[in-house]
């Protein structure tokens, strides 16, 4: 069956015109929420403070006024300590029941991870702070070896590999693999 490709059914000015009118009746509706909440604001002000008569007032009076001013900011900074406490508790709470359920769920979702490469030396101060400096040079504690040293060691036996592998075959190849090992460090 060949494919047969679909037209869209709204045409791209179309679409255009439609995503262009849901934003502006969406900016319309959320410059009246905002206007809403500044007169909710407004309102919950003027009910819950009203307005200081400070003329008039002797020095005593003035100074008694800030005296109950004091300790009513006292309360209302107690109760948002209170608040941002409690809301801090309910956001930890909430972040570990998410877990939870992506356990339970078994999707957990891991972070990519990249692979980074990370010097030694840059290792060691993430670790240990930029107050120490150490320096950790891996290659100064290698011992060197001389190239001639080794091959002096192995003599080379050139000879047939067949009868080399038929000796080592069986238990007596090993007990052979075995005395050859030994009979080095012995001497």
């Amino acid at each position: 069956m060949p494919e047969v490709e679909r037209k869209p059914k709204i045409t791209a000015s179309r679409k255009l015109l439609l995503k262009s009118l849901m934003l502006a009746k969406a900016k319309e509706c959320w410059e009246q929420e905002h206007e809403e909440r500044e007169a909710e604001k407004a309102r919950y002000l003027a009910e819950r403070i009203p307005t200081l008569q400070t003329r008039g007032l002797s020095l005593s009076a003035l100074q008694d006024l800030c005296r109950d001013l004091h300790a009513k900011v006292e309360v209302v900074d107690e109760e948002r300590y209170d608040i941002e406490a409690k809301c801090l508790h309910n956001t930890r709470e909430i972040k570990d029941l998410k877990l939870k359920v992506l356990d339970l769920r078994g999707k957990f979702k891991r972070p990519p991870l990249r692979r980074v490469r990370v010097s030694a030396d840059a290792m060691l101060r993430a670790l240990l702070g930029s107050k120490h400096k150490v320096s950790m040079d891996l290659r100064a504690n290698l011992k060197s070896v001389k190239k001639e040293d080794t091959e002096k060691e192995r003599p080379v036996e050139v000879g047939d590999w067949r009868k080399n592998v038929e000796a080592m075959s069986g238990m007596e190849g090993r007990k052979k693999m075995f005395d050859a090992a030994k009979s080095p460090t012995s001497q």
